[in-house]
């Protein structure tokens, strides 16, 4: 790898532009940070696209317990992100957060093994979710400080398709092994420790850089830039994000559709990993198209295409077009993860962007408890069409409110915001 360039050009939030490093210009910390996120999926989504099979046929439980389960544990991850990101601020410190919420995640995750009813399992997911929790919001400040606003596409959606890497080995691994140790799920759980802890390895890796914004200012002065410091924008993207994510149910009932149509067990990891596959090609590309687009439009397409693939899974029946649609989903992951935290990043002054994406995983938090577990009843109620259909209806109204609502104005300067 290349040296550190001897200077460096300042940022307008204060901080000083990062060298670029090769490969593809990134620096050595974005690199650790994707392979811990590559390792970290290698482990839960070995176990993840397996979860609504074992929940159902090994321990009886249906889909309502399903919507419980990830709604819940998902709302405490994301809920959690609002308090790390905040003290990652206060702290100055962002990478003791993130070791730690690594280190939950794997320690607890293989415990899913031993498990026998429901409500442990949901206990399980639960502190793993704690773990993503802890660590998501000061990581994504970790990779804003090491991108300028020319790039912040570019690292956040390689991160993202770091992140998507793994969760193509994960299922991947997991289908070789079931092929020769077939319905061993619990010996598979329990093989995750590996994966886990090598995760925490790459975040110890990993330096941290901070903002001279936020470093210079005085504790005192700190606490009232973090009350004040995010815009009347900041907080309409945030409930435009609110109103799609409340569409946006656990990906776990795509999962059990495929299954009650007929899909083969066998066959589940695998086209979870080849969904990873599309995503973490498109997340580049969605990243690098953020970076020379208004990111409004990137999100807005990617929206889009989520509208229409719940609507196929409202009308679909047949395994081929179901497996279309579950793949073309992989697309609308690719556009808009990494692109929505990018504007996060754009619309947050560095001091506080650990507030800031924590504010945003909250958000996402408590729309996908409300989506999972309305989706769940709708589904136990009136079907799985009429679950798909309502997913899809509010998702294209959050895409149109997202044009109306978020304006075009950049947020700072350089090329990479809003206009």
């Amino acid at each position: 790898m290349r040296q550190e360039a001897a200077t460096s050009r300042a940022l307008p939030d204060g901080g000083e532009e990062p060298p670029s490093r090769a490969p593809f210009g990134l620096p050595r910390p974005v690199w650790f940070l994707g392979l811990a996120a590559l390792l970290n999926d290698t482990a839960s989504e070995a176990i993840y696209p397996l979860l609504p099979l074992f929940l159902t046929t090994v321990l009886g439980a249906g889909a309502f317990s399903l919507g419980v389960i990830e709604g819940g544990a998902e709302a405490a991850n994301s809920l959690l992100k609002v308090f790390s990101g905040y003290f990652s601020d206060r702290w100055n410190r962002r990478r003791p957060i993130v070791v730690f919420g690594y280190a939950v995640a794997a320690i607890v995750r293989p415990f899913i093994a031993v498990v026998r009813s429901w409500p442990q399992l949901f206990a399980i997911r639960f502190l793993d979710r704690i773990g993503k929790g802890v660590r998501g919001a000061p990581r994504d400040a970790m990779l804003a400080s090491w991108a300028t606003p020319q790039t912040r596409g570019r690292v956040f959606g390689f991160e993202r398709a770091m992140d998507h890497v793994g969760a193509v080995a994960g299922p991947s691994l997991a289908t070789l092994f079931l092929v020769f140790y077939p319905s061993r799920y619990r010996l598979l759980f329990a093989l995750t420790a590996i994966p886990g802890a090598l995760a925490v390895v790459m975040v110890t890796l990993a330096r941290e850089r901070g903002s001279k914004a936020r470093v210079d200012a005085p504790p005192s002065a700190r606490v009232a830039f973090t009350a004040g410091a995010l815009s009347r924008r900041f907080y309409s993207y945030l409930a435009v994000l609110l109103l799609f994510t409340l569409g946006n149910s656990a990906d776990a009932f795509l999962l059990l559709r495929l299954g009650a149509v007929g899909v083969p067990v066998f066959w589940i990891p695998l086209l979870w990993a080849s969904l990873h596959v599309v995503k973490a090609t498109v997340s580049v590309y969605g990243g690098n198209l953020s970076d020379r687009w208004p990111r409004r439009r990137v999100i807005g397409i990617g929206w889009a295409i989520y509208a229409l693939v719940y609507g196929g899974f409202a009308v679909a029946t047949s395994i081929p077009a179901l497996v279309a649609w579950f793949l073309v989903y992989g697309v609308y992951y690719g556009l808009s993860e990494g692109t929505e935290k990018a504007l996060v990043a754009d619309l947050a002054p560095a001091a506080v962007r650990g507030t800031a994406f924590g504010l945003y995983n909250a958000v996402l938090g408590v729309g996908a408890l409300a989506a999972s577990l309305a989706f769940g009843f709708v589904w136990n109620v009136a079907g799985a069409p009429a679950a798909f259909a309502m997913g899809a209806s509010l998702a294209l109204a959050a895409t149109v409110v997202l044009f109306l609502v978020v304006g075009d104005r950049p947020a700072e300067s350089g090329p990479s915001t809003l206009s």
